[in-house]
C-alpha cells in the first residue's frame, strides 16, 4: 500500500464503493490557468479518465471562467486575478481529449452546481454517485463535494487526483470530507473498484 492509499484508509469513515451504472466522474477546472497545480496529478487523472471512458461512465468537465460585463460577485472581490472567457488560460488542457459527447459545464463560482446545468445532467443519467477530481482541492473540488452531498449524492473524492497550493490545505480538506461528506479514494483504488462491476 502506498502512502496515499494508507492515508485514505486511515481517514475514511465509510467503506462505500461507487455503483455500477449510477456513477459519474466530475473533473473540476482542468484548464491552462491551473496547469502548475494539475501537473503533479495529471497522469493519475488521465488514467482515471481512460478507465471511465472504457467503462462508459459519464464524464463531466467543468471550466471556470468569467464573462466581461458580468458581476463576478464576492469571488471577484476576494481574488484580484480572475480567469476570463476567451483567454488561453480558460481553455481545458488538450491532454484531456474531451469528446463531443462529454459534457463541459461552464461555471463562475466555486461550486459546479451554482447556476449551472450539472444537476440536470446527473438526473438525466440517473446518477447516484459522483467521483470528484481536479483543482483546487480546498476550493472548487471541496465546495462541489459538499454541495453534491447536501443534494443527496454519494461523493467519492480522489485524494491523489486533486491538488491545491499546499499539502496542509490538501490534507485538511481530505480530513474534513472524510469525516462528514465523502469517501476518499486513490485513482488506482477507483480503478480497482470498477473491476468488480
Amino acid at each position: 500500500m502506498n502512502d496515499m492509499e494508507d492515508l485514505v484508509s486511515q481517514m475514511n469513515t465509510r467503506d462505500w464503493q461507487p455503483s455500477k451504472g449510477r456513477t459519474a466522474l466530475l473533473l473540476i477546472d482542468l484548464e491552462e490557468y491551473f496547469r502548475d497545480l494539475i501537473d503533479p496529478v495529471l497522469n493519475n487523472l488521465l488514467g482515471v479518465i481512460e478507465t471511465a471512458r472504457s467503462r462508459r461512465i459519464p464524464l463531466v468537465f467543468t471550466r471556470h471562467r468569467h464573462l466581461e460585463g458580468k458581476d463576478p460577485g464576492v469571488l471577484g472581490k476576494w481574488w484580484n486575478d480572475l480567469i476570463w472567457e476567451d483567454t488561453p488560460e480558460a481553455q481545458l488542457l488538450p491532454e484531456l481529449n474531451v469528446t463531443p459527447d462529454e459534457v463541459v459545464v461552464e461555471k463562475d463560482r466555486y461550486s459546479a452546481f451554482h447556476h449551472t446545468d450539472l444537476e440536470n445532467f446527473l438526473k438525466k443519467w440517473a446518477i447516484r454517485d459522483v467521483v470528484i477530481g481536479g483543482v483546487m482541492t480546498n476550493l472548487c473540488c471541496e465546495t462541489t463535494a459538499r454541495e453534491a452531498f447536501v443534494r443527496d449524492y454519494r461523493v467519492f473524492f480522489l485524494a491523489d487526483g486533486t491538488s491545491t497550493v499546499s499539502r496542509d490545505l490538501h490534507l485538511s480538506t481530505l480530513a474534513n470530507l472524510a469525516y462528514g461528506f465523502a469517501t476518499l479514494m486513490t485513482c488506482a483504488g477507483f480503478g480497482r473498484s470498477l473491476r468488480n462491476w
